[in-house]
């Protein structure tokens, strides 16, 4: 989810769920060392609970980026085992670290050791073509043993070369019994699913054996997805939520941004363009929030020209 989970898109998916656990875009240890870490670490008070994903695979700079994490409120400092870009994988780290559990397990005692909040690892079921069960076992039972406790599993190997990071979301086949088995070996540790994963009829299949699941890019495309699960997940009263509301709150927020720092409505609206997918003239709708001949425009006008379009095209 890099460039897309950043502060902008969870204070929208916020407005959809009370209670998801949301997660940051992988955040480096170097951008974090080297860079600007305010505004890698920035985050808007009404994200929580949210939790920041790092990139890296040494001890000491995940530690201190850990600390970072948890001085500034995040909930929860998740390793990132699963991306299989190759410049990632030039940064020793993603996906295959999954080929040294050793080295993972000294990245999370690092930061067990720093932290009071939960350290999590997000991984694949294996990496390239070796699909046995007993390589992701060993990896997780061998990372528990550092203190985490938490594995969001993606059900699919990451192909180290030869794939493209989306064909990597998309050739290697899903296998969700392995997901099954590694809850039925480690009962005491919470395991959640990830990948491929579109409706809320396979979420709580899932969660009929696991702990939790993990939604990204059809969160991302289909957002309203998400203003249905605090009732059907997680118990709560349904809300006088409409898609219009939201759109509104967006707005205010576009407005908020631009005057404390300064930011264009444009890198926030892009987050919402699925808002009214599947509706009539949705298309119409994301095009009017999409030009960027708009960009001087108040974005109170921009969403009055949306939907007086939208009207027309329905």
């Amino acid at each position: 989810m890099m460039d897309w989970s950043d502060r902008h898109c969870r204070y929208f998916h916020r407005l959809l769920s009370r209670h998801a656990l949301l997660y940051t875009e992988m955040v480096t240890t170097g951008a974090l060392i080297h860079g600007d870490v305010e505004r890698h670490l920035r985050f808007n008070a009404e994200e929580h609970p949210v939790a920041l994903q790092l990139g890296g695979s040494e001890p000491a700079d995940l530690a201190h980026c850990a600390r970072l994490g948890e001085q500034r409120g995040y909930v929860e400092i998740n390793l990132n085992c699963g991306c299989p870009s190759e410049r990632v994988q030039r940064g020793s780290f993603g996906a295959c670290l999954m080929a040294e559990p050793g080295l993972v397990a000294d990245c999370v005692k690092a930061m067990v050791d720093v932290v009071s909040v939960p350290v999590t690892v997000k991984h694949r079921i294996g990496i390239d073509k070796d699909e046995s069960y007993e390589f992701v076992r060993d990896f997780v039972g061998t990372v528990s043993e550092a203190g985490c406790h938490t594995f969001v599993v993606h059900a699919r190997n990451a192909w180290l070369k030869g794939l493209s990071p989306k064909e990597n979301r998309e050739v290697p086949p899903l296998r969700y019994e392995l997901v099954h088995r590694l809850k039925r070996d480690f009962p005491q540790l919470t395991i959640c699913v990830n990948g491929g994963i579109v409706t809320g009829e396979q979420v709580a299949g899932q969660l009929r054996e696991l702990d939790g699941v993990m939604i990204g890019r059809e969160a991302y495309h289909n957002p309203w997805w998400l203003a249905s699960w605090d009732e059907a997940f997680f118990g709560t009263r349904p809300r006088d939520l409409t898609r219009e509301s939201v759109e509104r709150q967006m707005v205010d927020y576009m407005a908020r941004e631009a005057t404390a720092h300064g930011t264009p409505w444009s890198s926030i609206a892009r987050h919402m363009l699925g808002l009214r997918h599947g509706l009539p003239g949705a298309r119409r709708w994301r095009q009017v929030w999409s030009d960027h001949k708009l960009k001087a425009a108040h974005p109170r006008d921009v969403m009055l020209l949306a939907h007086g379009d939208a009207q027309k095209t329905a």
